[in-house]
């Protein structure tokens, strides 16, 4: 198996948790937007966000729990990509 193959299959391997979780996305150069996470695995995420954020951007994103069982979470990222949705929000992979 060639090494694009493999590393496509090894990403599909990670389980990926289905979330509707309010987040802050804080992108490079000071601007803010809200968003939602849409899903979480262990090398990443989608969020929905209200506007298009350039690939390749460094990125905070942080996520407030409202359950006392679970710790919010920050994490950086880049964006890897962005596809605009019927809705006129924004599918990020980061």
């Amino acid at each position: 198996m060639i090494q694009i193959n493999r590393d496509y299959e090894e990403k599909r391997n990670f389980i990926r948790m289905t979330m509707n979780s309010n987040a802050t996305l804080s992108i490079e150069g000071g601007k803010s937007l809200k968003a939602s996470c849409h899903e979480l695995c262990a090398t990443g995420m989608t969020l929905i966000a209200p506007q298009a954020v350039a690939i390749g951007s460094a990125v905070q994103i942080d996520i407030v729990s409202l359950n006392e069982q679970f710790q919010s979470m920050t994490a950086d990222g880049t964006v890897l990509r962005c596809t605009a949705l019927d809705t006129g929000e924004y599918d990020l992979g980061l």
